[in-house]
């Protein structure tokens, strides 16, 4: 990363969540590839289909808690 990219990350950090998490949209918009929509629309589909599975009771939830805690496991 060149100096003038670490600056304006530092400042970046210095701005509160709804900015950092605006600006980064907006970063990630501007190096758009041709396919985001397309993977925009399959991810979608995935989350309604896993909605409409859990609906069913073909799926269960897992806590949260449950899994950071696996996480932490597995970092020992």
């Amino acid at each position: 990363m060149s100096n003038r990219s670490s600056e304006v990350f530092q400042e970046a950090l210095s701005l509160p969540l709804d900015e950092r998490a605006e600006l980064i949209e907006r970063l990630l918009s501007s190096i758009d590839s041709p396919d985001r929509q397309r993977i925009d629309a399959l991810w979608a589909k995935e989350a309604e289909d896993r909605l409409d599975a859990y609906e069913r009771g073909e799926i269960k939830t897992i806590s949260a808690q449950r899994v950071f805690d696996k996480i932490d496991e597995q970092r020992k």
